[in-house]
């Protein structure tokens, strides 16, 4: 809204008013907003909650702690949610198809999360929203997705162009101030399956080689497999945010640095000088998700005043379904999706935990008559709960990890 109204004032000549297109300006804006929100409006959230009395139910998993938190006011993600939509409506191109994506991702998904809360808060449901209508909604959200990238023209990258040899193209090309030559790459803007892939010298896969024995149908059957893996990649992320969420500030700490991370990646996919340097690929006007995502830092980090140990306030399904689906859609949008099992490493460690503790639950059981456990308790987190681990140590030792794979997934753009 902010950057339309820039375009009927530009004309005044109003002192400052040139800074508002710019990426970096609005960036800065939407976060400082979305701390604003957080922690001011965040406070009053919270007395109103607690006023209603929509406080959290414990269940007692005999962790140290555990019953002390009775009570203490739930839902909190939808102060998460004002942080985020927010910021992003007064500061981002809203014709941005992107950035629309993003808000109906964040919308859709707080809605599912807080029907879930609403059921088990309001109607004393302990068991919430039925899991196939969570998944129903994920499977929705991801085939919405990739319509989306399939049918809007404002969905490309740009790729080299190359000749009947397979050669990229090039050009000479000449400054028009010191009248120097050089040679440039032909490029084009084309609809794409392609995606990161980390580690290897082009950096790059296409979902069309997994179909390329079918022929002239691969053209169509390509985005079949692209609308499988992201539905699997949209609902194991925003599942293992959830999973996530059982200790004060895991979490939100850990989307927090998952967020920046994005950002950082966002940022230089967008800007074609950075990604010329970097040789990653281009994806026209992406660079506009930074103010989105500047917005969600904001959000996470200042939900942490009031969710750091010991919590004031819990963000429920209506924040931790909303944020992993966040950070997937995110890192589809910017074709980086193959990068979250080791950006979002902790989230995928504790999704591994409950696989295998109910697995090898269920198989010990059929083979020896007695469920056996790999952990003291699933998800991992609650097995260091049981191992006599303090909370805050817990929280702060996975965000180092979060940091340690956060800072490898930056690299990965030259590690190669």
């Amino acid at each position: 809204m902010l950057y339309w109204l820039y375009e009927i004032l530009k004309d005044y000549d109003i002192p400052g008013a040139g800074m508002i297109p710019g990426i970096s300006f609005r960036s800065a804006a939407a976060i400082i907003l979305s701390l604003f929100i957080t922690t001011v409006f965040g406070k009053k959230m919270i007395r109103i909650l607690q006023r209603k009395q929509i406080g959290d139910e414990v269940r007692d998993l005999g962790l140290e702690g555990q019953m002390q938190k009775q009570g203490t006011p739930t839902m909190g993600g939808i102060i998460i949610l004002m942080a985020i939509i927010i910021p992003t409506l007064l500061f981002a191109r809203l014709d941005n198809v992107y950035i629309l994506l993003m808000l109906i991702t964040t919308a859709f998904l707080g809605l599912i999360g807080f029907l879930d809360d609403y059921i088990k808060v309001f109607k004393k449901n302990k068991q919430g929203l039925a899991g196939r209508f969570k998944i129903l909604g994920q499977v929705s959200l991801g085939l919405f997705v990739v319509a989306t990238l399939f049918i809007s023209e404002d969905v490309k990258v740009r790729e080299h162009v190359r000749d009947e040899n397979g050669k990229y193209l090039t050009m000479q090309t000449s400054d028009p101030v010191t009248g120097e030559t050089q040679e440039v790459f032909v490029t084009k803007e084309v609809k794409s399956t392609k995606t990161t892939l980390p580690f290897i010298k082009k950096n790059e896969f296409d979902y069309a080689w997994l179909v390329a024995f079918a022929g002239d149908a691969a053209r169509w059957l390509k985005w079949v497999i692209y609308a499988i893996a992201i539905i699997l990649i949209i609902t194991a992320v925003s599942n293992a945010a959830n999973l996530t969420d059982g200790i004060d500030g895991l979490a939100t700490g850990t989307s927090a640095i998952s967020g920046a991370t994005l950002g950082i990646l966002a940022y230089v996919s967008g800007n074609i000088i950075y990604a010329d340097y970097l040789n990653i690929m281009y994806i026209p006007n992406i660079g506009e998700l930074t103010i989105f995502i500047a917005a969600f830092i904001g959000a996470t980090v200042g939900f942490l005043w009031y969710n750091s140990y010991p919590a004031q306030v819990f963000m429920g399904d209506t924040g931790s379904l909303a944020l992993g689906g966040i950070l997937a859609v995110f890192a589809i949008i910017i074709r980086k999706e193959i990068l979250i099992p080791l950006l979002c490493g902790i989230f995928l460690v504790e999704n591994l935990s409950v696989v295998i503790q109910v697995s090898w639950f269920k198989y010990t059981k059929r083979k020896y008559g007695e469920g056996r456990r790999v952990f003291l308790m699933s998800p991992i987190h609650h097995h260091f709960q049981k191992k006599g681990f303090p909370e805050p140590k817990i929280v702060t030792r996975f965000w180092i990890v979060g940091i340690i794979l956060a800072v490898i997934t930056v690299a990965t753009l030259k590690m190669r």
